[in-house]
């Protein structure tokens, strides 16, 4: 077979445009031209490999991991929480127990000046510890 290439003109438009015909090769030809792509492509993937400064690696991929465990516990949690929101009861109990807990601190920590003075200065304390 022969690797001719015919010309044809388009009537409305006037242009030329060239085919080709018989340009199939053989499966052999077809093979190796993939395999020597492949080859080529497999070397410049290793040539960037060898370009990256792989101590650095370590740092980045810790940073990757804690993102993707991040984003993997924020999916989690919606899913848990979404759960929770399509049984009838359960968000209004939970808000019953809300108001609970926070009447009990409240009797506990906020019903006579001295228990009300004695959380200002553990607040201010732990301001004091944790901001400097």
């Amino acid at each position: 077979m022969s690797d001719a290439t015919t010309e044809v003109k388009d009537a409305p438009t006037g242009q030329a445009w060239t085919a080709d015909v018989g340009s199939s090769s053989p499966k052999g030809e077809e093979t190796a031209s993939f395999s020597e792509r492949y080859s080529e492509v497999l070397g410049k993937v290793n040539e960037t490999l060898d370009k990256v400064d792989w101590t650095q690696m370590g740092r980045i991929g810790k940073i990757v991991g804690i993102f993707a465990a991040v984003i993997v516990a924020q999916i989690l949690i919606k899913g848990i929480l979404d759960t929770i929101n399509l049984l009838p009861v359960v968000p209004g109990l939970l808000e019953l127990l809300g108001v609970v807990v926070v009447g009990q601190w409240s009797w506990k920590n906020l019903t006579t000046s001295e228990k009300r003075s004695a959380l200002v200065q553990k607040v201010q304390s732990l301001r004091q510890e944790y901001l400097g």
